[in-house]
């Protein structure tokens, strides 16, 4: 069957997707609490699972592959889901004390700005990994398999660009880092 899957068959996807969409729901809404994050995670991982078939492992378990796509999704989730939140709370911060300090705001503002010129600056494939981690929220594994590298490459490339900005920004650039 997954030989059938990986060359295109549609009817084998269908039989795929048929046995597997419930239980890889009840996984995902078991683990975020929240039955429409849950549809539209199984969705997307259904909608990657067909779109990179081409590179399914006929030697890996099929519901091992489907469970691993599903976690990776999760993962990527309460990631972004947690940058969100501390975001919100500095957001909230900067609101409470904001008319008492409209200065700090422009000054962060400027410092946010001048980092993202830096980040452009910075060399192809290191702002590419950089932005790919902080920005997409992409995990090192899942940037070294879109891009065909090894993930460390993927974890030295993020360490040089951090290394990159703080020598520019210092200490600075830890308070931003949480957005990026």
């Amino acid at each position: 069957m997954a030989r059938l899957f990986r060359s295109g068959n549609e009817a084998v996807y269908e039989v795929i997707y048929d046995r597997y969409w419930q239980l890889l729901f009840r996984f995902s809404r078991k683990l975020l609490q929240d039955e429409a994050a849950a549809q539209d995670v199984v969705q997307e991982v259904f909608t990657i699972f067909w779109l990179k078939k081409g590179d399914f492992d006929v030697k890996t378990p099929l519901a091992a592959h489907l469970y691993t796509l599903t976690k990776n999704k999760i993962l990527d989730i309460v990631k972004h889901t947690k940058v969100e939140t501390r975001y919100l709370e500095h957001l909230q911060q900067v609101m409470q004390f904001g008319e008492s300090m409209p200065d700090q705001v422009y000054i962060e503002k400027e410092l946010y700005d001048q980092i993202e010129r830096e980040i452009q600056n910075l060399p192809e494939k290191m702002r590419i990994i950089f932005e790919m981690s902080r920005k997409q929220y992409k995990t090192n594994q899942q940037i070294a398999d879109e891009l065909g590298i090894s993930q460390q490459t993927v974890k030295n490339q993020v360490s040089n660009a951090i290394r990159a900005l703080k020598g520019k920004f210092g200490d600075s650039l830890n308070t931003f880092l949480i957005f990026f």
